[in-house]
């Protein structure tokens, strides 16, 4: 026993003055805390380094779409890169959509692939799991991934590796890191911290004293808080922000869940026509809108039918700052709120911000369920048992969300991935150790609620509410008579049973009510709630798919 202790002691040790130790240790230096992967034979080199260093823990799921969405949600939920380990070509490529949608909504998610060596390109023949050419798949994450590598040189390796973790931290999107199958096991040096990017502070100052003197020359203005500020851990100093100028706040439709923990008072979230009209009214209308790390999206934007004049709007985004015709480029959000904390002060035109109304007190009858009484349903849970982390998936399942009670919230709301929902739970959950809340539709499920078969041996208890209602009911609104929408009748709670977990038919408001309470009683496993919905879509649903429907054919 000793013996085999001190060999396996040994053999981690050798692993970590090697490229994929360095690789590993400099992960985890970076905030990096889980891996979420699937080996292949291009990538078995790395896979070994990470079970035999035990730096990173691993969680294996079944397809690398899941991979990315529960990398994507570690990330966010956490404000820390989280990792994703797949092969060459036939794992790499499949996990393509997941981190668009990661570069799209700035989740810093670090793509680890093995990829071919040095024999396998001097070999005159065509490589298996290979596209067009053996670089086709860096070409590929070249587009999707604000930072590469390929550790083709150990010892360069350091230095490439330091390189593409800063930029995953500074603009807090994904990289992509390519280690041959023949370099993992190369002794290498250790990766030192690249160093902090400058900013000129003049600028900032220069900056943060025009935003303030359009704000205190509004007569009605208003904070939007967007991503980034969650996005660069500055929620707390936006919360700070917006208590010190007392002016209205809203989130954006992507923001939905910031300064959840905070006790600054939110009017609602902007959603245009398919939202609180008291919240269009006020954002539409005001003369000093502040878009506070806010990605101008077409569902952000486009649904309001070009209501908000964005010429009037001071953009803090993307590392810039857009006033009417002139910007300040290379302007850190965090050195921005920091400069307006600096000098602001209440502004003569604070003016309340409202409290945001939520659905609550679903009632125990046998009348049918909408979508509005699943958030009545969740609210009421989350005020006997205390706040849940959600996890939405697209379509009614965000608008579900838009009516919860304040909460750490993640959902892709602008890129709009189907499937997200299922292994972005068990994301936080692997990232935060708490037991969160899954919204999906049935199209969705079908998609990667598979991935619950995994949560036994994980140790995972997610609780998933499935909207089941027969059809792809986002694209149901846009095309209200195509047969193709259809998805059929699946028993979703009985598919969760085969899983592994325990299942929940709810087709009345008083089912709902008795199936949520029942599945927050049981830790045991993970639960699933298939609530019954009738086809067709819900009146908010119908009033998004109008806002944007000029912009489809």
């Amino acid at each position: 026993m000793a013996e085999a202790l001190a060999a396996r002691e040994a053999r981690a040790s050798a692993q970590l003055d090697t490229v994929a130790g360095s690789l590993l240790r400099a992960l985890h230096s970076h905030g990096a805390r889980e891996i979420f992967g699937i080996p292949g034979d291009f990538a078995l080199p790395f896979f070994d380094a990470i079970e035999t260093s035990g730096i990173l823990p691993l969680y294996t799921l079944s397809h690398e779409p899941s991979l990315g969405f529960a990398a994507d949600a570690a990330a966010r939920i956490r404000v820390a890169p989280s990792v994703v380990a797949v092969t060459y070509g036939a794992g790499a490529l499949n996990v393509v959509s997941p981190i668009a949608a990661a570069y799209a909504e700035k989740s810093p998610v670090v793509v680890v692939s093995g990829a071919p060596g040095a024999r396998d390109r001097s070999g005159g023949v065509l490589v298996h799991h290979q596209a067009r050419t053996l670089d086709s798949q860096f070409a590929i994450y070249r587009e999707i991934t604000c930072a590469q590598a390929r550790l083709d040189d150990a010892s360069r390796a350091p230095a490439e590796i330091a390189r593409v973790l800063a930029a995953a931290r500074r603009h807090s999107r994904p990289v992509y890191i390519e280690v041959p199958r023949d370099m993992a096991a190369r002794p290498c040096a250790a990766v030192a911290a690249a160093p902090e990017q400058p900013f000129d502070a003049d600028a900032v100052d220069a900056c943060a004293r025009e935003v303030l003197e359009r704000l205190a020359g509004a007569r009605r203005p208003v904070l939007m808080v967007g991503v980034e500020a969650r996005r660069f851990g500055i929620e707390d100093r936006v919360a700070r922000l917006a208590r010190r100028l007392r002016i209205p706040v809203v989130t954006s439709f992507m923001g939905r869940g910031l300064l959840a923990g905070s006790d600054v008072p939110l009017a609602g979230t902007y959603l245009g026509p398919a939202g609180d009209p008291e919240v269009a009214a006020r954002v539409e209308e005001s003369d000093g809108l502040l878009l506070l790390g806010v990605i101008v999206s077409d569902t952000n934007f486009g649904v309001s039918g070009g209501r908000v004049d964005l010429r009037r709007a001071i953009q803090a985004c993307d590392g810039s700052v857009r006033l009417a015709y002139h910007e300040y480029p290379d302007i850190p959000l965090g050195a921005l709120c920091d400069a307006l904390l600096d000098r602001s002060t209440p502004l003569a035109s604070a003016v309340a911000s409202g409290t945001e109304r939520h659905p609550s007190q679903l009632a125990d009858n046998s009348l049918p369920l909408s979508v509005t009484e699943v958030a009545a349903g969740l609210n009421d849970l989350m005020a006997r048992e205390g706040p849940y982390p959600i996890a939405a998936d697209v379509g009614e399942s965000l608008f579900v969300a838009m009516d919860l009670v304040p909460t750490d919230y993640v959902a892709p709301g602008y890129y709009a991935g189907m499937g997200f929902g299922v292994p972005a739970a068990l994301g936080i959950q692997a990232a935060t150790r708490r037991r969160p809340i899954a919204i999906v539709g049935d199209g969705a499920f079908q998609m990667t609620g598979w991935e619950l078969g995994h949560c036994a041996r994980h140790g995972w208890n997610p609780i998933v509410v499935a909207l089941n209602n027969g059809e792809w009911g986002m694209l149901s609104a846009f095309r209200p008579q195509a047969r193709y929408n259809a998805l059929g009748d699946w028993d979703l709670a009985r598919c969760a049973e085969a899983l592994g977990g325990r299942g929940h038919v709810a087709r009345t408001q008083g089912e709902l009510r008795r199936a949520l309470d029942a599945a927050a009683r049981d830790t045991t496993r993970f639960q699933l709630v298939d609530v019954r919905l009738p086809a067709g879509t819900s009146p908010r649903m119908r009033r998004f798919a109008d806002g944007v429907r000029p912009g489809t054919p």
